[in-house]
């Protein structure tokens, strides 16, 4: 019976917390241990006396010390929520896990490499508000003044190119990984592998819009990335054909309530 008690007491608390939290602060990793502490620290700065939120950490089943040091932060981090893929299953199922788990109505997300700037969000999710359909807006990072390697650069600005030209996402930059978007929208999106790189044109296809903002953007100072050219841009050119074949088939009908003429 006492066992029952507390596991309603957990419920409860969970509803109470999903109510007053204003934004969830996803963040996906793989083998990224020297990153997530400064990271955590540089995302509680910014929001802390400013917002209710909650920062989420998706690991990515990384095989190096990231998973058992995101645990030992959940104690000076009481914000810090760590779920963790058995296996590597890429960036967007990570994204995807960390949504589904997010309890505020709005989520931010970031890349964990500590190349997207925290200090960044509050403007974002200013933006966001000031939108008249805010649940319908993606508020998405502009990196205007990239911190790569040329040839990161130029692979990147070939992919957003084509993605730009076939799928009309009017967004200059959807590699970014600092984003703001309500939860609910994202959850309507078909869900699949790589899918972050499509967002923009995602929230386009279920009615809303994307507002581009530019944004800090630094170079990597520990760890190794996990991307290069080929997946960067050709992956990618392979996905833009399914993408674009999922905009030509959205499905938004109008609902009405059917009642009896007496009633």
């Amino acid at each position: 019976m006492s066992t029952l008690k507390n596991t309603v007491s957990d419920e409860q608390k969970d509803q109470a917390l999903s109510s007053t939290l204003a934004l969830s602060v996803i963040v996906p990793v793989m083998n990224e241990v020297d990153n997530v502490e400064p990271l955590i620290s540089e995302i509680a700065a910014a929001l802390r006396g400013r917002e209710t939120f909650e920062i989420i950490y998706v690991d990515d089943g990384s095989t190096d010390g990231t998973p058992a040091r995101l645990v030992e932060l959940t104690n000076p981090y009481p914000e810090l929520r760590v779920f963790g893929h058995k296996v590597c299953c890429g960036q967007s199922s990570a994204i995807i896990t960390g949504v589904r788990h997010a309890k505020a109505p709005l989520i931010a997300t970031l890349d964990g490499d500590g190349q997207n700037d925290p200090a960044d969000i509050p403007a974002l999710l200013e933006r966001a508000r000031a939108s008249e359909n805010s649940e319908q807006t993606m508020v998405a990072g502009w990196r205007a003044k990239r911190r790569d390697t040329f040839i990161r650069r130029l692979s990147s600005k070939v992919a957003n190119s084509i993605r730009s030209t076939m799928l009309k996402d009017l967004t200059p930059d959807t590699g970014c990984g600092l984003k703001i978007f309500a939860r609910e929208a994202f959850m309507r999106m078909p869900q699949f592998n790589h899918m972050h790189r499509f967002l923009p044109a995602l929230m386009i296809r279920g009615g809303g819009e994307v507002v581009s903002v530019e944004v800090n953007h630094r170079a990597r100072e520990h760890g190794t990335s996990k991307y290069g050219v080929w997946n960067r841009l050709w992956v990618g050119i392979v996905d833009v054909r399914g993408v674009m074949w999922l905009i030509r088939r959205p499905v938004r009908p109008v609902v009405e309530q059917l009642k009896r003429p007496d009633a």
